[in-house]
């Protein structure tokens, strides 16, 4: 493990500082349930959180390391690229002013006063099963990714202990913060921090995707040196471009005010690509005014009907209902809530995998559908 090499300490901080960023999340969840309800049932759920996710790695561990290398870093680049384009989108999103800042005091606000209103039940050797069911979930879900990230990271790195160490350091900081403080870890720069693990991942997934795919990059590794600056700077660039057009198309009179939504937070601003219905907005001597859009008609048919008249589904019960929840389960963790990037980057590795045998720039792909697929996700967030 020597930590003198280049790529050791590239692998080491970015597995540390991704793992930070979920062990907050997660700190802030347990530290909801254990202020506001009970300590031991919180810290119980803890414990058997972290039992799941060591089975998961006994399971999972060995059996990445059987696929074939170009295999593995086919996968896993794409996973990456799907994860990291996704935690971009929502970072660019925050730091243009089109989204509010990721709040954990806010957060952990909200976890505190579910927790408060659930009703006590003692099961098993638990006194407080809600209590140990939130802490027992928020480690079991984002722990999962940590897992996802140690095993991808150290097994394309061929050093799986290495990222181990920085997860676990990443884990021991965070709780240590946490069991300080004792309360939301809102200090903490969660938005930049998403930010750079955001391009981490996706220059992450573009190399290894590249790859995977049988692209040869220019220097080998050392690509990754221009990869990473130039997602960084298309980013940067996608940020001031956003937050210049936000600026520009809405203005407010001195001493008036910024709109403010239910939630307090600032208006995020004119949407890219408005859909119809939605209020008209028009600028007049230098202040913005909103038309009311016309309200959708409503049937009085539906209306007047009886709810006992609505014909609604089945729901499923027993194990179809356990194995649709795992499916979504997986569905959601994999493809995230923006199925068009994971179809887009498919896309461009079976492009790349076409291209590569024929022409020696098949690496130049795997950029130009993440430089498309980012600006395009970000666009049908924002209508």
């Amino acid at each position: 493990m020597n930590l003198t090499d280049p790529q050791n300490i590239a692998l080491f901080f970015s597995v540390l500082i991704a793992c930070i960023v979920e062990a907050v999340e997660a700190t802030t969840i347990v530290l909801a349930a254990g202020t506001s309800r009970h300590w031991r049932s919180a810290a119980q759920g803890v414990i058997a959180g972290l039992i799941v996710l060591a089975v998961v790695i006994a399971v999972a561990g060995p059996a990445i390391q059987i696929l074939p290398l170009n295999v593995l870093r086919l996968v896993v680049g794409g996973l990456l690229l799907i994860f990291g384009l996704q935690w971009l989108r929502k970072a660019i999103n925050r730091s243009s002013g089109y989204r509010p800042l990721h709040d954990e005091a806010a957060i952990y606000q909200k976890q505190v006063t579910a927790a408060r209103a659930a009703a006590n039940t003692s099961k098993f050797f638990v006194n407080d099963w809600y209590a140990f069911t939130l802490s027992f979930k928020g480690v079991v879900l984002e722990g999962l990714e940590v897992v996802f990230i140690v095993l991808t990271f150290g097994t394309n790195q061929h050093n799986v202990p290495l990222a181990a160490v920085a997860a676990g350091a990443a884990v021991v900081i965070v709780a240590i913060l946490g069991f300080v403080v004792r309360g939301p870890l809102s200090r903490v720069p969660e938005n930049t921090m998403k930010f750079v693990v955001g391009i981490l991942l996706a220059s992450f997934g573009i190399f290894w995707g590249g790859e995977g795919a049988g692209a040869a990059w220019p220097g080998a590794d050392i690509s990754l040196l221009v990869v990473a600056p130039s997602v960084a700077v298309f980013c940067l660039i996608l940020v001031f471009g956003m937050r210049a057009y936000r600026l520009s198309h809405v203005s407010s009179p001195v001493g008036v005010s910024p709109d403010l939504s239910q939630s307090g937070a600032p208006s995020a601003g004119p949407r890219f690509g408005a859909a119809a219905g939605s209020a008209a907005v028009s600028v007049a001597g230098g202040v913005a005014t909103m038309a009311p859009a016309a309200a959708p008609a409503l049937s009085t048919e539906t209306s007047a009907a009886p709810a006992s008249a609505m014909i609604l589904p089945p729901r499923p019960h027993g194990l179809s209902r356990r194995l649709a929840a795992v499916g979504l389960f997986l569905y959601d963790f994999v493809i995230g809530d923006d199925w068009q990037i994971a179809a887009g980057i498919a896309v461009g590795l079976i492009v790349t995998t076409a291209l590569a045998p024929m022409w020696g720039a098949a690496f130049i792909v795997m950029p130009v559908f993440a430089a498309a697929l980012l600006p395009y996700s970000i666009r049908r967030s924002l209508r």
